[in-house]
Formats: structure tokens, C-alpha cells, sequence
């Protein structure tokens, strides 16, 4: 008799086979306005119902793995699925490519560079704004089931009501004299042969589900599914680790390519990873392709529960990621600080809404950190701090986006800021962690502005990069250096520059006393006959 994790797995695989894959679509505009506007809509609590929100956002998910992106290979029949029950943003781009970051971002509506947030180690605190605080505000349940990396610890007693999670221990610090060479090229395949439901996303999507067992409807709930598939190492339960055929996927962006960052050779021959095959690449891919497609059996196990719970009509699904992963293109693996190719910054984002447009596709620039106003609105409440996101709303019920939009991202550290570096670590991040310290240029600030037509990468400390969305998906020929292009690389620096000047920096919304405190002389110390006399008014 077929076990049940097997009759599963031969369900999905047929669930995929009769999806159509979407034609990806090539989509942007030329500037953002960073004024929000807010609209009144149907679909946010009017009439004191407030939808339930479900937020599903597994690690290091890049658009192009999935079938409703144009994907013709990976097998993606539930986010297939979510799509065309709800509204697809064919072009979300993150506003940082390393998962902290990036989640700042999607919790405040802000550019990292606003506050700083471009490190693994500095995450929003007490007296930064978060969209989970707003909803826990505004009456909402908040539980969080996955890693944190987003939040400094005291934010969570006013930010979350329950919070769960069942870490791997992270690497241990090793002394910076001690360089760990690989034995061997680092290619974060590591086969791991655990069923389905015995992986720690699983735990947590259980942990998800019984909230949604449990609840009544008496009050609304939020459900915040960080999983950590597809993020390396690459490994892929047992059913989903064999799904793909390294041989049979189509050619990967090829490595060496002219005008490229100084960290894409780097790490090529850091990890050692110039001496590993196509061959070996395509295994990377393929493997990659199996966490994608067992994250798909959990979202599709979570949209089950949703059903059978009775919450259909009454909860907003959110799909989305925090980024990319190069899974092979460009000879590399995993993601780069300073990496802003779309394989990073283009994630999924797809939302089901009470209320909301079935099957529509945004073909305009949209930015992850756009959830937030979004949520909030859906939530019946607000932000009351600045922010620079956009609410979604109008999209959910049908309406196109903003043809003049771009997507900006950032990445990097400055040298000057060790603080912000990851530290040094043993193990399997040795390789990289050292790569970061040893060569600080390799990590090096850097921001990009993509449009429909354009993907412009500014690099100060090296060559910059410019390309040809339309002709060059890839991104595999640099036009900066091109003279033909000099028009091209002037407007796009000047569109940076103008985002640069218009979000940098926030001010608080209450106002500080212009005038001087009375003076209340310390009585440890003697005071002068001056002060003397203006502390008694003589």
C-alpha cells in the first residue's frame, strides 16, 4: 500500500501537470512618486469585518521558479493555484537582497538606507514603527512561527501576541587569523534524507494550522509563516529531492561574463566554485527546483487548513519572500550583499483578498515593502509615521499599477561601518564570511533603479552596470561603458539621485520645545553667583 506522503507527492505532480505555465512578463516604469494616496476601497473592514491575514514567506524564493511567473520546468501547481484565485504582481522587487534587511523594509515602508538597516545584526527597535505593532494596536492577534530577523527582542512583547521557533544553532565565531579554506568547492549541496512533514517548516506550518483550528471569529488574527526552504543548504525532502533531472533543465546564465562586480569572481574562487562543473551547477538548480516545489506542498497544505477551517471568505493570503537566490546563474550559489541582479531582487507576491479581483496580473513595478500600507489598509487602520510604500489596494479589486513607477533596491556596507559586516564564522559560512572581512570591496555599497525598459546598477567603488531589460532578461551585456548609452546612464543616475534626496532621512512627527529648560542647580556641586542668581530670579 502506497504511504500517504507518496499519494500526496503523485497528487501534486498530477496537480502540476495540468497547469499551464504563465508567460513571464517583462514590466516596469520610469519614476516612483513616493507620495501614497490613500483610497477608499470595498475591501478593507467598512462595515467592522475585518479579514484575518495570513502571511506565507518562505527564505530566498525567486520569482522565476514558479510556474505563474513563466516557469516551465519547477512544479508550482498551489502557488499556480493562489494566483488564480487572487492578484499576481508580476514585478516585486525587494529593497535589499539579505534577509534582515529586506524584512525591515516590509515592516516599516522604508529604503534600508532610511535607518541603516543594511545588517543581520541590527534589526528594528522599540522606537522604530512595524507594521505587526500597528496591527496588535489595532486589536489584532499577531502570532509569528519562523526565524525572527526583523525584529530586535523588545519588540516583541508589544508587536506579537504568541512567537515560536525551532532554530538549527548558528555558527560559532572563529578567530580572524584562522582563514577556513573549503576542502572541497562550496556548493551547499548537502542531501539530507528527512520526509515531508519531519523538516522544521513543517513544525512551524503545524504550529500555523492549529491557529487556524482554534481561533473563533470573535477577533481578527494575523499569521506572520517565515519557513526557511528554499534557503540553502540546498537539500530537498525525500519525493521532492529527485523531482528534477539536472540534465533536462534549460542552460544556466553563464559564469565570467565581461563587465561584472568584482564578488562574482571572488567567489567563484573563494568557494572554489571555478573548479565545479556545469554539471555540478545544474545539480545546484535542480535541487533548488525540489525546495521550491515542497515550499508549494506547504503552501498547499496551508490553503487546505484554510479551507477546511472555514476561513476562505474571511482571510487574506499573503505570498511573498524577502529574495532571491542565484541557484547556480552567473557561476554562483545562495544570495550577495552587494548582488542586485533580478534573480535577487524579483520575488513573488501574490495576495487572495475577501473581496478581491480572482486571476488579475499587475504587470507594473510594485516593491515588497508595499505589503505594509497594504495590510494595514486591508486591517482597517493605518501607518501614522512617514513612510514611502504603497498601498496595493486599488490592485487587489482590479485596477493596473502606476505605469511610471520604478523599483529601487539597495545593498552593501559601507567600509567605514564594521559594525554592519557579518562576523567572521566557522563552518559552512567560513568561506563567505571571510570573503565579506578580507575584501571588504567585494560587499561594497551599491543601489539600483529598474524600469520597464532599464535595470541601472550604480557602483561607486567600480563599474557601474546598465542594462537592457527587454533585450538582455539576463542581464548578461553591461551597456554602461557604452557611449551610446551615456544619455541612458545620466537619466537613470539622476532618478537615483532623486530617490536618494526624497527618502533619506525621516523626522519624527512631534515637535521638541525651541526654548531654553529652567535651570535646577545640582546640590553636589557649588554654583557660580551667575547661575545663583538665575536659578532664584534675582
Amino acid at each position: 500500500m502506497e504511504s500517504r506522503i507518496e499519494m500526496k507527492r503523485r497528487h501534486f505532480m498530477a496537480l502540476a501537470a495540468g497547469v499551464a505555465a504563465g508567460t513571464m512578463a517583462m514590466d516596469g516604469a520610469r519614476a516612483n512618486s513616493l507620495t501614497p494616496v490613500r483610497r477608499p476601497s470595498a475591501m478593507p473592514a467598512s462595515d467592522g469585518k475585518r479579514p484575518n491575514l495570513v502571511f506565507f514567506f518562505p527564505d530566498e524564493m525567486r520569482a522565476d521558479a514558479l510556474g505563474c511567473y513563466g516557469n516551465q520546468v519547477c512544479k508550482t501547481p498551489n502557488y499556480d493555484r493562489l494566483a488564480g484565485q487572487g492578484t499576481r504582481f508580476a514585478q516585486c522587487h525587494v529593497q535589499f537582497p539579505v534577509c534582515g534587511a529586506s524584512r525591515c523594509s516590509l515592516l516599516t515602508g522604508w529604503p534600508t538606507s532610511v535607518h541603516g538597516h543594511r545588517s543581520l545584526y541590527y534589526f528594528l527597535r522599540p522606537d522604530e514603527p512595524n507594521m505587526f505593532r500597528y496591527l496588535k494596536q489595532a486589536g489584532y492577534d499577531v502570532y509569528w512561527f519562523g526565524k525572527n530577523d526583523a525584529l530586535a527582542q523588545e519588540c516583541f512583547p508589544d508587536s506579537v501576541t504568541e512567537w515560536f521557533d525551532n532554530p538549527s544553532p548558528l555558527p560559532q565565531s572563529v578567530p580572524k587569523q584562522h582563514r577556513a579554506e573549503p576542502a572541497e568547492p562550496l556548493t551547499m549541496l548537502k542531501p539530507d534524507a528527512v520526509g515531508p512533514r519531519e523538516t522544521r517548516d513543517y513544525t512551524l506550518l503545524s504550529r500555523a494550522i492549529s491557529v487556524l483550528e482554534q481561533r473563533d471569529r470573535d477577533r481578527p488574527f494575523c499569521i506572520f509563516l517565515p519557513t526557511g526552504s528554499p534557503h540553502p543548504p540546498y537539500r530537498a525532502p525525500t519525493g521532492f529531492d529527485t523531482l528534477y533531472d539536472p540534465s533536462a533543465l534549460p542552460a544556466l546564465i553563464p559564469p565570467g561574463l565581461p563587465g561584472k562586480p568584482l564578488f562574482h569572481s571572488a567567489i567563484r574562487e573563494t568557494y572554489r566554485l571555478d573548479e565545479v562543473s556545469d554539471a555540478t551547477l545544474r545539480q545546484v538548480r535542480a535541487t533548488y527546483y525540489g525546495q521550491v516545489s515542497y515550499t508549494d506542498w506547504l503552501l498547499g497544505e496551508l490553503m487546505d487548513a484554510i479551507d477546511r477551517t472555514g476561513h476562505a471568505d474571511d482571510t487574506a493570503l499573503i505570498a511573498s519572500s524577502d529574495h532571491g537566490d542565484y541557484a547556480g546563474d552567473y557561476g554562483l550559489i545562495e544570495k550577495w550583499p552587494a548582488g542586485l541582479e533580478d534573480c535577487l531582487t524579483h520575488v513573488p507576491l501574490i495576495i487572495r483578498a475577501p473581496g478581491g479581483k480572482a486571476g488579475h496580473v499587475v504587470e507594473e513595478m510594485t516593491e515588497l515593502y508595499d505589503i505594509m500600507p497594504t495590510m494595514l489598509e486591508l486591517a482597517g487602520t493605518g501607518a501614522t509615521h512617514t513612510h514611502f510604500a504603497v498601498s496595493l489596494i486599488p490592485q487587489l479589486q482590479g485596477a493596473a499599477g502606476d505605469p511610471d513607477r520604478a523599483a529601487f533596491s539597495e545593498g552593501g556596507y559601507n567600509t567605514y561601518e564594521p559594525q554592519a559586516f557579518e562576523p567572521r564564522l566557522g563552518g559552512l559560512y567560513a568561506p563567505k564570511t571571510d570573503l565579506q572581512n578580507l575584501q571588504p570591496k567585494t560587499v561594497a555599497r551599491v543601489a539600483s533603479v529598474k524600469t520597464r525598459e532599464t535595470t541601472f546598477i550604480a557602483r561607486p567603488e567600480e563599474t557601474s552596470e546598465l542594462y537592457d531589460r527587454a533585450r538582455d532578461s539576463g542581464l548578461t551585456r553591461n551597456r554602461a561603458a557604452d557611449p551610446k548609452a551615456a544619455s541612458t546612464v545620466n537619466a537613470m543616475q539622476l532618478s537615483l539621485m532623486n530617490h536618494y534626496i526624497r527618502t533619506t532621512g525621516v523626522p519624527p512627527k512631534d515637535k521638541d520645545r525651541r526654548d531654553t529648560p529652567p535651570y535646577y542647580p545640582t546640590p553636589d556641586f557649588g554654583e557660580s553667583g551667575a547661575q545663583a542668581r538665575v536659578a532664584t530670579g534675582r
